[in-house]
């Protein structure tokens, strides 16, 4: 169950839609986009937010610090476009259902998994 928590929490930030002039990007094609647009601070984000998808497939997957660093890391690409640009632009249900799910399920995951880590 935690597997597809976190899976669903993944696929859900991988499918955040962000409007563009004509249509809508899903934010991994951003990521990967903005990875390679050089002398941009949204290169930097870019690297965190992919790190952050990358942290939850290594070995340390299930460390709780390493969920709460790749959290952090996924979340602050997010965070940059939302001060960058004017809120009234994400306010669109192709960006607020993938980012409210996104922060639902993976919170959720951190829970379960720090439970887990207590039982034992």
């Amino acid at each position: 169950m935690k597997t597809t928590i976190k899976l669903i929490s993944i696929f859900s930030y991988m499918f955040i839609i962000l409007a563009g002039w004509m249509s809508g990007i899903p934010f991994i094609l951003w990521l990967l986009f903005s990875l390679f647009d050089f002398g941009n601070i949204d290169q930097l984000f870019a690297f965190l937010g992919i790190s952050g998808i990358v942290l939850n497939f290594t070995k340390w997957k299930s460390n709780i610090l390493i969920n709460i660093l790749a959290f952090i890391f996924m979340l602050s690409p997010i965070v940059s476009r939302l001060i960058q640009v004017p809120i009234e632009a994400f306010n669109y249900l192709a960006f607020k259902i993938p980012l409210g799910i996104f922060i639902i399920t993976y919170i959720t995951y951190m829970i379960l998994n720090t439970k887990q880590k207590n039982c034992r």
